[in-house]
């Protein structure tokens, strides 16, 4: 399979970035765009010193240099460089040339191009994306053959800034691209500094394992945030990690595998090829040579059993499971349950498909799937559990098409009963009141406030009463909103505009707010939130559920390094959280990693598991 970030064909009229350009407020003053230059051009007079071409729309001649890559599958093209850099480090001396079909240039050539500047955004301009400087529609001449390459610049711990970017402009909409660049201060300036130039990392460790789509990720700065698994934690939205990089190989991989690695392995020897720009992770070293991959031997993990006293709570997002997935699937998603979670009293689960998965034909049930889950589980030598769940409403739930995906808690009858109290349906609300002195809900297993705009298209609360030893537990698991639509951390616009936040925020606020109905009901009843929250220990979506004390992040429990649940472009992150109320003040808490660090995953996400004495 070839890389992703690779496999998306351009539109030959590349110079339509010019909208972009405007919208960033770059033009101003370029009426010539259109003109053609007269004098020699070299290839660092096209890259220029901000991140938009001087040159862009205009056509240039005879541009030359010496051919450093070749791609030719997906977007196609090469990467040449001038042997001759100037004396200025904010221009790069490489660029690439899109030649829509496969390219008749060698590495070594080399070549003078003619063809138009543009500028192209990799995911379109909506995606808030950097672009990429390339000359397109070109007329290529070989010169000669099998040249020395230009020497690549070393990217390493030395010479990579701790700055991740500078401030955007708040005049072009908080945009960075008119800004002239400054290699020395910002990550971001440096990496743009060298696009489309032949660079070379060394020995390197793997903080984002290879993907389906033949790519992995590493830190060229082995220190920066890094945990004790070998991955690099994303704390803050200002602790980016100024030294992940993508890594990607030329050589199709039918030609050449490429190789399997998990966090904490590393890529050794020399790496070395272009600096490209993609739409999956932003800057990437396109390998002409490719290191080898150093297994580390990263293990996963396995969470200790509960103890007699002690109920253990996990939540898992199982990725979208049906019965049509392969029983090999179920099998290890069942063995983890019991192996590596020791078999939790109460498993809320994320991603529960309907009984024909994404067979988008009004199904809703997902009894099937259930059963064939739990029978797994029970075949690895797990409990016999129970489930309960609501089924939702068809198709407005979100996720996969006709997938309907739900939450669903799975509990051990022998360990925790279930309080059922008139199942509520798609559309119900499930309220509280108070009965003997104590907090009850009206439906139990009841949605929360499914009406609430916040979860429109969205899946809806799902909450549970349960007692453990006498003691009732409320139970909440959750699926808030996906980060689809959000900008990367290299978008043009810095800080990136995360709109998804706009829709967990109000989600939080739901989930809050009933927490505070079952306080208001019973001040020291048992209260766990949990599930796939999709946001950080450190967002507004987690401070608007923990508004007023009414809850507690448990993860926060954890040392800084360990708090993690999900690795994505190389930032070991929280997604996941268990969040407990006032009353649960003596926990223990455990982000079990069997997944998101892995190659091999039977899902994308880590369980977590909390225990407690009610």
């Amino acid at each position: 399979m070839t890389a992703r970030s690779s496999s998306l064909p351009r539109s030959a009229a590349v110079a339509a970035v010019v909208a972009t350009a405007l919208a960033g407020g770059l033009l101003a003053g370029s009426a010539s765009a259109s003109a053609s230059a007269t004098a020699e051009v070299r290839i660092h007079d096209i890259q220029g010193t901000t991140r938009i071409s001087p040159l862009v729309g205009q056509q240039v001649t005879d541009v030359s240099g010496i051919v450093t890559g070749v791609r030719t599958y997906g977007s196609k093209g090469f990467w040449f460089q001038d042997p001759r850099a100037d004396a200025d480090a904010a221009t790069s001396e490489g660029v690439f040339v899109f030649t829509s079909s496969a390219p008749t240039v060698a590495v070594g050539d080399a070549v003078k191009v003619s063809g138009t500047v543009g500028e192209y955004v990799p995911g379109g301009t909506s995606s808030g994306n950097q672009s990429l400087t390339q000359i397109s529609r070109p007329a290529v001449t070989v010169v000669s053959s099998g040249n020395a390459l230009p020497a690549p610049v070393a990217v390493s711990a030395k010479s990579v800034p701790a700055a991740y970017a500078p401030e955007g402009d708040p005049a072009a909409g908080g945009s960075i691209n008119a800004l002239p660049l400054d290699p020395s201060a910002y990550a971001l300036d440096y990496y743009e500094s060298l696009e489309g130039s032949n660079i070379r990392i060394g020995s390197s460790r793997v903080v984002g394992a290879t993907d389906p789509h033949s790519e992995l990720w590493v830190t060229v700065k082995p220190e920066e945030n890094d945990n004790r698994r070998g991955g690099t934690v994303y704390g803050s939205y200002t602790s980016q990690n100024t030294g992940r990089l993508q890594i990607q190989q030329l050589a199709p991989v039918s030609q050449q595998p490429f190789p399997k690695a998990n966090v904490g392995d590393v890529l050794s020897g020399t790496t070395e090829g272009p600096l490209d720009f993609n739409q999956y992770g932003g800057y990437t070293l396109t390998a002409r040579t490719l290191g080898t991959v150093t297994d580390r031997g990263l293990e996963r993990e396995s969470t200790r059993p509960q103890r007699r006293g002690e109920l253990a709570v996990a939540t898992y997002n199982v990725e979208n499971l049906d019965p049509g997935d392969p029983q090999a699937k179920f099998d290890a998603l069942a063995a983890a349950v019991v192996d590596n979670l020791a078999s939790p009293d109460i498993l809320a689960l994320e991603e529960i498909q309907d009984d024909n998965g994404a067979k988008n034909d009004g199904t809703v049930s997902a009894g099937e799937t259930l059963k064939k889950f739990t029978a797994a589980i029970a075949a690895a030598g797990g409990p016999s559990y129970d489930w309960r769940t609501v089924d939702p409403a068809d198709d407005k739930d979100g996720g996969e098409p006709g997938g309907n995906i739900r939450q669903v808690f799975l509990f051990n009858p022998e360990r925790v009963s279930f309080t059922d109290r008139g199942a509520g349906d798609a559309a119900t609300a499930t309220g509280v009141v108070r009965e003997k002195g104590r907090a009850a809900l009206t439906h139990s297993p009841g949605r929360v406030d499914p009406a609430n705009a916040a979860w429109e298209n969205s899946r809806k609360p799902l909450a549970g009463e349960f007692t453990f030893r006498g003691r009732t537990v409320f139970v909440i698991a959750n699926h808030f909103g996906s980060k689809g639509g959000d900008e990367g951390l290299p978008s043009h616009h810095q800080p990136p505009v995360r709109k998804s936040e706009v829709k967990r925020l109000e989600q939080a606020e739901a989930v809050n707010s009933f927490v505070k109905d079952i306080l208001k009901a019973q001040r020291n009843a048992d209260v766990l939130v949990l599930g796939d929250i999709n946001d950080f220990e450190f967002s507004a979506t987690t401070k608007a559920l923990t508004a007023d004390g009414a809850l507690f992040p448990a993860v926060k429990s954890l040392p800084r390094p360990e708090r993690y649940s999900y690795v994505f472009q190389g930032n070991s992150q929280v997604l996941d959280q268990i969040l407990t109320s006032p009353s649960i003040r003596d926990f223990t808490y455990d982000s079990v990693h069997i997944n998101a660090e892995f190659a091999e995953q039977n899902s994308d996400h880590d369980p977590q598991v909390l225990r407690f004495r009610p």
